[in-house]
C-alpha cells in the first residue's frame, strides 16, 4: 500500500443517511492496495472511492453497520426469485470484467443520479470516484439486446468481494436492477470460491440504507467490540 495521505479525522457536517445529524468520518488516502490489504480494511469497518478510504466515527451515533452476506451459505427469498425470474423473461445479460469507462455509462450515471437522488453530476468526479482503482477491481455490465442498462463496481479482496456502487437507466426500473446485482454478485463470488460479499453500510433507520439486510445470511459489524456478529443487529453495539 502507498499511502497518499496518513489516516485523519475529518470535521463534522451534516449526515447524508439521517437528516437531523451530524457525521464525521475517519479517511485516508491510499494506491497499489493489495488484496490481502483491502481485506483488512473491509473487516474493520473501511469503505472506499477511488483512492479515498473512509469509514463513519460519530460519537453518539453507530447507526452506519458494515453488513456482509456469507457467500456460500446465500439463499434467495421468494422475492429474490421473482426478481430473477423477471430478468430472465426481459433477457437480461450480465457479465463480469475490468474496468473500462465509455459515454454510455457515464449518461446511465447522470440519469440515475438525477432520477434517484436529484443530483447533477461531474465526468471528472465520475471518473477519478470509479476510474482511478486503488485496490484490484471489478465491473459488472447489465444488457438487455445488447443495451447497457446497468453497471456495478466492485472490488476483489483476497477472501471477498465487495460492492462499490451500482448504476442503472431508470427507464428499466421496474425490472429491479439494483436488486439483481447484488444476487449476481454474490453469484460471481461464490463461482470465485469467495468467502463474503460486502454491501456497504446499512442504516436501519434509511430505507434505502436498509434493504441490504434482505440478504440471509447476513453478519453484521459491531463497532464496540470490533467484530462481526451474525443477525440484524443494526444498532453497531
Amino acid at each position: 500500500m502507498i499511502l497518499l495521505k496518513e489516516p485523519f479525522l475529518g470535521v463534522f457536517h451534516p449526515c447524508p443517511y439521517l437528516t437531523d445529524r451530524l457525521a464525521r468520518y475517519e479517511y485516508f488516502f491510499a494506491m497499489d492496495v493489495s488484496e490481502a490489504e483491502l481485506q483488512e480494511l473491509l473487516e474493520t469497518g473501511w469503505r472506499k472511492f477511488g483512492v479515498y478510504y473512509f469509514r463513519p466515527t460519530c460519537p453518539d451515533c453507530r447507526s452506519c453497520v458494515p453488513l456482509r452476506v456469507d457467500v456460500a451459505g446465500f439463499k434467495p427469498s421468494k422475492s429474490h426469485r421473482r426478481v430473477r425470474r423477471k430478468a430472465k423473461e426481459a433477457g437480461v445479460r450480465v457479465s463480469f470484467g475490468p474496468l473500462r469507462y465509455s459515454e454510455r455509462i457515464f449518461q446511465i450515471y447522470t440519469d440515475h443520479s438525477k432520477e434517484r437522488f436529484g443530483q447533477d453530476t461531474d465526468k471528472n468526479d465520475f471518473i477519478e470516484s470509479f476510474y482511478s482503482p486503488s485496490c484490484p477491481s471489478v465491473q459488472s455490465e447489465y444488457y438487455i439486446d445488447d443495451e447497457l442498462v446497468g453497471v456495478g463496481y466492485l472490488d476483489r479482496a483476497s477472501s471477498s468481494l465487495s460492492s462499490v456502487y451500482f448504476i442503472f437507466d431508470t427507464n428499466y426500473s421496474h425490472l429491479r436492477l439494483g436488486t439483481l446485482s447484488v444476487l449476481a454478485e454474490i453469484a460471481f463470488a461464490r463461482e470465485a470460491g469467495l468467502k463474503h460479499y460486502y454491501l456497504g453500510y446499512c442504516v436501519g433507520e434509511n430505507p434505502s440504507m436498509a434493504y441490504k439486510q434482505q440478504f440471509h445470511p447476513h453478519e453484521c459489524y459491531d463497532w464496540t467490540g470490533h467484530s462481526w456478529v451474525s443477525g440484524n443487529n443494526l444498532n453497531g453495539g
